[in-house]
């Protein structure tokens, strides 16, 4: 992965939390609703917000939506959570403590001109609920099939444990610059989180800061590929349900992580650089893999988004996620320059082989000096 960009762009801190804590109190009913009074519910998407209209009609969704306070935000939520979507007010004053901590450790590093990765990945901390997941209820992604657990359990990528790299085929798709996997690309990750939308009559495109741009045909164009013709993002079809955007999304990259075939390597649908889900990107994707996502305005700078992943042959149910985007023109994009800066391939390879080397040396002069 590229480290190219190191600018850091959010902080947890005591501040940003104490105003969550307020926030409930200041912020229009409708978006109170999002908090009920039992925490084991989770309110339906508002649809009564009215958004502004572009030319030719249609919602206008265009702008520029970061989902960097949504990067602390697990798929899967931890167990001391039990069955709420929602954190308790004396759990987010404990969040707050750790923030302070957080913020002290970071002037400390300024002043001490010893800044590390602690100021390139920097969440916004004060996230109200506990995971993304709203289906299953449980919280928890369903359990994989079993050809698709072993196949996952196969699977290589630098982020698995004892593994020999050889060639890029023990690399998965973000390692190689590639792609991230989808709907992995959607999902918050541990830095270059913008998301840009521009819409045209007929068309909404969704550029991804990091590695994708998505053109969905909307208006009617729903004329699938071939099932033969396979993309990283797959194929994107969009149509708008009132004033939400639905966009289906078939025909991703199938494959797995443990096959030989680099061609035949899929991205994995979850990517671990975000929180809560599987680690070593090694998921695999059939033919079936389907997405559907749903973008809803649900006031002038916040898009609720809400995405269920299906496929019959690697997850035994479906699963569904549902987290906010909020608008800000003011946020900067920033080339991630993957490929230029991307020694991490090679020098995986030059090491592995080269840790083996002496492994079978030091077994060489062992059985050359009879074991002494």
């Amino acid at each position: 992965m590229s480290t190219r960009n190191l600018k850091p762009r959010w902080r947890a801190t005591a501040a940003a939390l104490a105003a969550s804590a307020a926030l409930l109190a200041s912020v229009p009913a409708m978006a109170q609703q999002q908090v009920p009074q039992d925490l084991t519910t989770i309110p339906p998407v508002p649809t009564d917000y009215q958004p502004q209209r572009t030319p030719w009609g249609d919602p206008d969704l265009r702008g520029i939506w970061p989902i960097n306070d949504q990067a602390e935000l697990p798929v899967n939520r931890p167990e001391q959570y039990g069955n709420r979507f929602f954190k308790t007010e004396e759990e987010m004053a404990k969040e707050a403590e750790r923030a302070q901590e957080l913020e002290t450790r970071y002037e400390r590093e300024e002043q001490e001109d010893s800044i590390g990765t602690g100021h390139w990945i920097e969440y916004l901390a004060g996230q109200r609920r506990t995971s993304m997941l709203v289906d299953p209820a449980s919280g928890q992604l369903p359990a994989m099939t079993p050809e698709a657990q072993k196949l996952y359990e196969a699977g290589r990528s630098s982020w698995t444990p004892n593994t020999h790299y050889n060639w890029v085929t023990d690399f998965d798709s973000w390692d190689r610059c590639i792609s991230r996997g989808f709907p992995a690309s959607m999902l918050p990750f541990r830095y270059n989180n913008g998301i840009r939308i521009f819409q045209s009559p007929g068309y909404v495109t969704i550029h991804l800061e990091m590695l994708g741009t998505r053109v969905i045909p909307v208006a009617g164009q729903n004329q699938q590929w071939p099932q033969a013709v396979e993309a990283w993002l797959g194929d994107s079809r969009g149509r708008w349900e009132g004033n939400t955007l639905v966009i289906e999304t078939t025909n991703l990259k199938t494959g797995d992580s443990a096959t030989q075939d680099m061609h035949a390597r899929n991205g994995s649908p979850l990517n671990m650089a975000t929180r809560g889900v599987p680690p070593y990107n090694t998921i695999p994707t059939s033919a079936q893999a389907k997405v559907v996502e749903r973008l809803t305005m649900t006031g002038p700078d916040t898009i609720t988004y809400e995405m269920t992943y299906s496929d019959p042959e690697v997850f035994t149910a479906p699963w569904t996620v549902r987290f906010d985007w909020t608008r800000d023109q003011e946020y900067e994009f920033f080339e991630y320059a993957c490929h230029e800066g991307n020694v991490q391939v090679r020098n995986y390879i030059t090491a592995s082989r080269a840790g083996r080397l002496e492994e079978l040396s030091a077994e060489q002069l062992s059985e050359e000096s009879g074991g002494h």
